[in-house]
């Protein structure tokens, strides 16, 4: 029997998760190794450089480049605030004089007396890294990284949006129960919320003016993530939006029952503290957006709720990959033989009976197990 091994969805109810958390440039680790950090802990921080700015202040004010240095008030390595006069010339005996004021706030980083330029460059932008989760620190690498270590349950989503949060699980819905309105109360303000098939644009808008920092269910419908978002979002990769939620799907587009696994392993841990990042990459070095859970018991380590088999005649499986980006179905036929595909690449395919009863044909790498 033909069959090929494809990963699916993590779902599990115990392992170790370890997090290196990365400063975009070298910075300061504010920890060692062997600390002890809770998900809000700053562990490094660094500072981005700005914009820098150029100024043309000869030709502004009228004089030679090599003039600069006795026309400019202030000096390079200054700093210069917004509304400053930046420089002045005199003329006819003081009669007559132009003067220039900064347009921009930061530090003077060059007066070149060959071009006549001034660089001003806005203040650094401080970044602050937290530990995403808590746990113990196993490595640092010099003023650039840390790498966390915790003992959770650790679920990953097929799509999501927004990047880190932390909060209490509280579950509000059943599965396969649509979220309403009446749902999202004063209560969950501050949670991240576990349940239903699917969620409007206007739930969102709603809980995200309550507070709600994450929300985790079945479906959601590409027109509402347009419409709450305020544009037309890819797939491709997120987890960068200005919003003030993360919200995570489980199961894909659309109003979809979420799985019964997922559902009762979070439900499991209502109440308990999580850190969530609705982060995806659905293309080479695939992103998945994620649910931990720590945990303070460590006797079940390693009890994890995989699939190790193969895929089979009959094996469920989801669609990863556009055109059918999302749909569930069984696995109909798994021919041997390399077949072409649009790109004209000939790979491993198979056939899927998706459940609106369509048998289409995607490559073995567009699907992932499910349960």
């Amino acid at each position: 029997m033909s069959f090929a091994f494809t990963p699916g969805l993590s779902v599990t109810k115990s392992k170790i998760v370890r997090k290196e958390r990365v400063l975009p440039i070298a910075g300061e680790v504010l920890v060692k190794k062997g600390d002890t950090v809770l998900a809000e802990t700053i562990v490094a921080q660094a500072s981005v450089p700005s914009d820098i700015h150029m100024r043309p202040i000869s030709y502004i004010v009228g004089c030679e480049p090599y003039e600069l240095p006795k026309i400019m008030k202030f000096k390079q390595g200054d700093f210069i605030k917004e509304g400053d006069l930046m420089a002045e010339t005199k003329s006819f005996f003081g009669l007559f004089h132009t003067e220039h004021y900064s347009k921009y706030t930061g530090t003077i980083e060059l007066i070149s007396t060959v071009t006549g330029m001034v660089a001003i460059r806005e203040p650094p932008v401080p970044v602050k890294l937290s530990s995403y989760i808590p746990g113990k620190i196993i490595e640092v690498t010099e003023n650039l990284a840390v790498t966390v270590e915790t003992h959770a349950a650790f679920v990953q989503g097929i799509f999501g949006i927004g990047g880190e949060r932390h909060g209490e699980l509280m579950t509000i819905a059943e599965p396969d129960e649509a979220l309403t309105m009446d749902h999202i109360t004063k209560e969950c303000a501050g949670k991240i919320l576990v349940g239903g098939s699917i969620v409007t644009s206007e739930i969102l808008k709603k809980a995200s003016d309550f507070g709600v920092k994450g929300i985790i269910v079945g479906g959601l419908r590409r027109d509402d993530l347009n419409k709450y978002l305020g544009y037309e979002i890819g797939v491709a990769i997120t987890g960068q939006e200005n919003i003030t939620l993360s919200c995570i799907i489980t199961e894909g587009f659309g109003e979809m029952r979420m799985a019964g696994h997922i559902y009762d392993l979070l439900n499991s841990h209502n109440g308990r503290p999580a850190s969530i990042n609705g982060a995806t990459q659905i293309r080479a070095g695939v992103i998945r957006p994620e649910i931990i859970i720590p945990l303070q018991d460590t006797t079940n380590i390693g009890e994890e709720e995989t699939l190790t088999y193969g895929m089979v005649i009959g094996t469920r499986v989801r669609v990863i990959r556009q055109p059918y980006f999302g749909d569930l179905g069984s696995v109909a036929e798994l021919p041997i033989e390399l077949q072409a595909v649009e790109t004209e690449s000939h790979v491993r395919v198979l056939k899927v009976k998706l459940e609106d009863g369509r048998v289409v044909m995607v490559p073995r790498a567009n699907v992932e197990i499910m349960e």
